[in-house]
């Protein structure tokens, strides 16, 4: 019998959401099954099993936050253990010896002892950080933590990181100094969760008659004392509603508090408290409420942020705040292009493609970036490089099931239209159901929003950073125009929208390689004169 210990699921990623368990407790799998799904900052991902054996535990329930490098269920070997339990006594998992680390304190607590101690893992915190110094510890061996408290300060070579306690419990042990280096992935403080601590009994028999006279006047206050069951994403979720864990009542296992048990409580709101007859209050009777009450307020509702819309949220405040945004915008004759698609469409569906305009736009972007390659361009850290990328990678914004997406087409400038077209097609059903590949979600170069599908004109799109570049399409409208004999006639007018870093682009820049675009698009067939 072993955990399976969830492994690093993305670069930075320490921690994602359970959605949903493709097994339960007691199912046999198969090496390489799909047993999870779990969601990222980045994209839902599938957790399949390392071999064939049969699974005892779910260390999580659906809704679970779970971290990165910790178990997240129990699997048995059967085919090494010949269907014969394990000798192990005990369910839990014993805590084995780091690699590489000598760990004193580890064994502070007896084998006859029936508190069971854990490490906590100094989980990853920063891309490429494999190390940080322990600046402040905010406790000391001994001390009571709650879920979630500051345990710790410590410092990389970016920012300093507050580190938390993973449930309530008591420290038993600092691994390390103040002012000493702490490895990532090792053991940073050791503790005894306080659902597996023993009863104090000697602190009980000091003040025998305090806690009489407590348990007389308040019986309730002492059953509160008790740890109520519930997950570590239902704590948080009865916090950030300021609710009170004991006042739910838990229809899970042993009592167990579920998020379900959470929302139903919030919507039964809280219990009106009684009033006495009104008596002889005029105005009482007339504004329908007592002297001095105040009108009823109703619950605000809370939404945490994760997944995608944290990792969204998080990205377009680095985008806004460091780079000088330079917006310009264009109308484009799309009337042509549109009669070459539908000139294009038939032989494109017999092909099995759908075509839109959007690998017409793509393909007229990797067209013009060859005389800009500074549209096709990123910045160096400290801004004093600019990295001419080979390829093309163009991104497209997609509002999909798990939020906001921007998978990219890699290597445009070398794709023919069908070839984009089955790209495009591909990205934006994974991105609408939020299953996007790692690989497609990185190596953006460029990227297109097409907000004009829900009816924008103009706008002012913020750049997907590290990216210099990115354009907002416009709803397509039919206007007036005057043809080449001075006559009003109707055309399909597009309005699109440039955003552009102003420290390596100015605005003659994307004015000449916007109108090169356009120059595309107006004559489509002029492309084919440039495609390789």
């Amino acid at each position: 019998m072993s955990d399976f210990i969830l492994p690093d699921i993305g670069e930075g990623i320490v921690e994602c959401e359970l959605v949903k368990w493709l097994v339960s407790e007691g199912d046999v799998i198969e090496e390489d099954q799909p047993v999870a799904e779990v969601m990222t900052d980045k994209a839902l991902v599938e957790i399949p099993a390392p071999y064939k054996g049969r699974v005892t535990r779910l260390y999580y329930k659906e809704g679970d936050i779970a971290k990165v490098h910790a178990p997240l269920f129990e699997l048995v070997d059967e085919s090494e253990s010949g269907g014969q339990a394990p000798s192990a006594s005990s369910p839990e998992p014993a805590n084995p010896e780091p690699d590489g680390e000598t760990k004193t304190g580890s064994t502070a607590t007896p084998a006859s002892d029936d508190n069971a101690t854990e490490d906590f893992i100094l989980p990853d915190i920063g891309e490429g950080i494999v190390e940080c110094e322990v600046v402040e510890w905010r406790v000391a061996e001994g001390d009571e933590i709650e879920e979630d408290q500051p345990v710790v300060d410590v410092m990389t070579d970016k920012a300093m990181v507050e580190i938390t306690a993973p449930k309530a419990g008591r420290v038993t042990k600092l691994y390390h100094q103040q002012q000493a280096m702490a490895k990532v992935h090792a053991p940073l403080f050791a503790f005894i969760p306080r659902d597996r601590e023993a009863p104090d009994e000697p602190k009980a028999k000091a003040e025998p008659a305090a806690q009489l006279s407590t348990a007389t006047a308040s019986p309730v206050a002492t059953a509160s004392r008790q740890r109520i069951p519930a997950s570590p994403a239902v704590r948080r979720l009865v916090r950030e509603h300021e609710l009170n864990l004991g006042d739910i009542t838990g229809s899970g296992k042993d009592g167990r508090v579920l998020k379900a048990d959470v929302l139903a409580h919030l919507e039964e709101g809280p219990k009106p408290a009684q009033t006495q007859a009104p008596v002889n209050d005029t105005h009482a009777s007339t504004t329908g409420r007592g002297r001095g009450q105040p009108a009823p307020e109703q619950d605000v509702r809370v939404e945490p942020i994760r997944g995608m819309k944290a990792a969204m949220a998080k990205s377009m405040v680095r985008s806004a705040t460091t780079i000088p945004h330079f917006i310009y915008s264009e109308d484009i004759d799309v009337t042509d292009l549109l009669k070459l698609r539908e000139q294009l469409k038939p032989e494109a569906e017999a092909r099995g493609s759908r075509l839109t305009l959007m690998p017409f736009f793509m393909k007229a972007i990797a067209l013009a970036v060859q005389e800009f390659p500074v549209l096709n361009s990123q910045l160096n850290d400290d801004v004093t490089e600019i990295h001419y990328l080979p390829q093309c990678n163009i991104g497209m914004a997609v509002d999909g099931k798990a939020g906001l997406m921007v998978p990219n087409i890699k290597g445009v400038e070398s794709l023919s239209l069908l070839g984009i077209a089955d790209e495009v097609a591909r990205l934006t059903e994974a991105a609408r159901s939020g299953r996007v590949s790692q690989e497609d979600l990185k190596g953006g170069t460029i990227t297109i929003s097409n907000i004009g599908a829900l009816g924008g004109t103009y706008t002012a799109p913020i750049i997907n950073a590290p990216e210099v570049a990115i354009v907002a399409l416009g709803r397509t409208q039919k206007l007036p125009r005057f043809d080449a004999d001075g006559q009003v006639v109707e055309r399909a007018i597009m309005t699109v929208s440039w955003a552009g870093d102003h420290r390596i682009i100015d605005g003659g820049t994307i004015a000449r390689f916007c109108n090169r675009w356009k120059g595309y698009l107006e004559s489509p067939q002029t492309m084919l004169l440039h495609m390789g």
